[in-house]
């Protein structure tokens, strides 16, 4: 694809909005590690929700819509709408507890919670754990779809990109700190959303696909692998029940809750829990992640879905791809390169408005994982067992220098990973079995550190065993039932522990709940030692069935307006007002909750 002088003027003015007043928090950032990490504590929920969204729009999420879809149709999409269980509870259940913990990092949180060494060595195990090998996991699989999108547009190799975008993301992420990702991102989220958007409209309008109502048409008289509907929404339960369980039973039912994946973690954490830490007060804690959920999975969501129909027409076959980009890498070549594929039909000017999206899109999300990666390695690892007592100057010479390993090490992962929703797949198979610890440990006091230490390593044990087994052909299952097996074992090795293994110190359990005030029963004989008034403890204890309501509600709300959007776009008008009637009963019942929930408890 070749860009005319215009594209070429739209790209440096897309980026120089977008970097230009990443400048001007360098001085600010260098003030202190929370300067650094969180922003001074002084975020509002706007900036901080806006932030979480763009985020999680990285470069390789419309190549994975498009993997999904081309393989599974729309209504393999299941494998993370069910996340929206995940993201309302932390609107509704942990937001204001996390920022109650008064926190730098979510790992922080393990020295408050548990007691001994086996707490400052979960804390210190996790650190490099996610900080470094999770993290750059994620930042390949970013940079994997950077590479393809480079690729198949202007013929770049592997790692032309990788010198390129980390030379940009490397720079702005050591200098700006948090504040610098935070405006970066805000900026990026329209500029990426208009490009989207653009990309959706460009590929509907094309003759060979003739309009929504041509999409429509077309693609419901073709079927995909094993016969399904590319357009439903939900899986076929009567002929197709071994994909209606892996798409939409198992994410329903078991992954919301049972798999830590970034973004969507059970009870928050890594860079949603950073924002929410960030942010200047509980309200705003609850209303960032109240608008990221929302702006997450129904603003973004039917833009790439278009254009991943689409490409089924214009490219049914992945041969059709080859033919169609002769120069294109074999080896990159799989279903989420499609996406990319179908950005050649934009006209000029909006090639150069999707190039700096694209740009825009994978730097949101690698600026927040070198920052967040590198303040769990630099606090919660280099600050905590390496050298303390240091200076504050020292400490965040050391961010910055982490911030650019970090991506170095994530570039040299890039070429052992392959396609998008393969990705995806390792990282919820590797990440099984250990969320609903992270649930429970909040509202139970018997869960310890030994009780993660054991979770992560059953989990990791497990998960390496079976993918050993399948590789080998010693074992066949399928990815749900090798999660299933994952979860089951490891849920009962951590439970075990909680009850048999080392207990945490009453004192710490004391002042944790003190610090916190988590509700429900399962902190019934700390609160009697604790000396908590009896006006808190009803004020704590009423949050709990109005969370409940609210979680519902807003489950209810976002999964209606998601689909009454699909209808719209389906030309089913009648479903989609319907849908659409429901979104504005739930949501007011959502905005009654959560007033009643924002009321401040005595004592607090």
């Amino acid at each position: 694809m070749s860009l005319t002088w215009i594209d070429w003027l739209i790209v440096a003015v897309s980026l120089g909005l977008c970097f230009a007043p990443a400048f001007f928090f360098g001085k600010r950032a260098g003030k202190s590690m929370t300067e650094y990490f969180l922003s001074g504590r002084s975020v509002p929920w706007w900036l901080a929700g806006l932030s979480m969204v763009a985020t999680t729009f990285s470069s390789s999420t419309p190549n994975l819509v498009t993997d999904i879809v081309r393989r599974q149709g729309v209504a393999g999409n299941w494998c993370w709408w069910a996340f929206v269980l995940t993201g309302v509870a932390t609107i509704f259940f942990y937001a204001q507890l996390w920022r109650r913990s008064g926190v730098m990092t979510d790992l922080e949180f393990y020295e408050i919670r548990y007691s001994g060494k086996a707490a400052s060595a979960v804390r210190g195990f996790r650190a490099i754990y996610l900080g470094l090998f999770f993290n750059c996991l994620i930042m390949a699989s970013v940079n994997v779809a950077a590479c393809k999108i480079a690729n198949i547009l202007f013929g770049l190799s592997l790692w032309q990109t990788l010198a390129m975008v980390g030379l940009l993301n490397v720079v702005f992420a050591a200098h700006s700190g948090l504040w610098g990702v935070l405006v970066i991102d805000m900026i990026q989220f329209f500029l990426k959303m208009t490009a989207v958007i653009a990309a959706a409209y460009f590929a509907v309008q094309l003759p060979q696909v003739g309009g929504l109502g041509g999409l429509v048409e077309k693609v419901s008289a073709m079927t995909g692998p094993g016969g399904i509907n590319y357009l439903s929404m939900f899986p076929d339960f009567t002929n197709h029940w071994d994909i209606a369980v892996a798409v939409f039973i198992m994410p329903i039912a078991v992954q919301w809750w049972a798999v830590w994946y970034p973004g969507a973690e059970p009870g928050g954490g890594s860079y949603i829990a950073q924002r929410m830490l960030a942010s200047k007060s509980e309200r705003d804690a609850l209303g960032a992640v109240l608008f990221f959920n929302i702006a997450h999975y129904v603003l973004r969501p039917w833009p790439w879905l278009l254009v991943a129909l689409a490409s089924l027409i214009v490219y049914p076959q992945l041969s059709d791809i080859q033919r169609a980009f002769p120069g294109v890498d074999p080896a990159l070549v799989n279903h989420d390169i499609a996406y990319p594929a179908m950005l050649k039909f934009l006209p000029v000017g909006f090639v150069g408005l999707m190039v700096g999206g694209l740009v825009a899109a994978n730097s949101s999300t690698i600026l927040t994982h070198l920052n967040w990666g590198a303040s769990y390695l630099v606090h919660d690892f280099y600050q905590r067992f390496v050298r303390r007592g240091a200076s504050e100057k020292h400490y965040i010479f050391v961010g910055r220098l982490t911030t650019v390993l970090l991506f170095v090490a994530s570039a040299l992962l890039t070429p052992v990973l392959d396609s998008a929703k393969d990705n995806f797949d390792l990282m919820l198979q590797v990440g099984a079995g250990t969320g609903l610890l992270y649930l429970v440990r909040w509202f139970w006091w018997r869960i310890t550190a030994w009780c993660e230490v054991v979770a992560m390593i059953s989990s990791f044990a497990v998960s390496v065993a079976l993918f050993i087994l399948h590789k080998t052909g010693a074992l066949h299952l399928s990815t749900h039932v090798q999660l299933l097996l994952t979860v089951a074992f490891t849920t009962i090795c951590w439970l075990l522990t909680a009850y048999l293994g080392p207990q945490t110190d009453r004192r710490t359990l004391v002042e944790f709940y003190r610090k916190v005030h988590p509700a429900g029963p399962g902190w019934e004989p700390i609160r009697s030692e604790a000396g908590v008034s009896d006006a808190l403890h009803r004020a704590t204890a009423s949050e709990v069935p109005l969370a409940l309501l609210g979680w519902t509600l807003g489950c209810a709300m976002i999964w209606s307006s998601l689909f009454a959007v699909g209808n719209f776009c389906y030309g089913r008008t009648g479903m989609a007002l319907l849908l659409t009637a429901v979104f504005v009963v739930t949501g007011l019942g959502m905005v009654w909750v959560i007033r009643r929930l924002w009321q401040p408890a005595p004592d607090r």
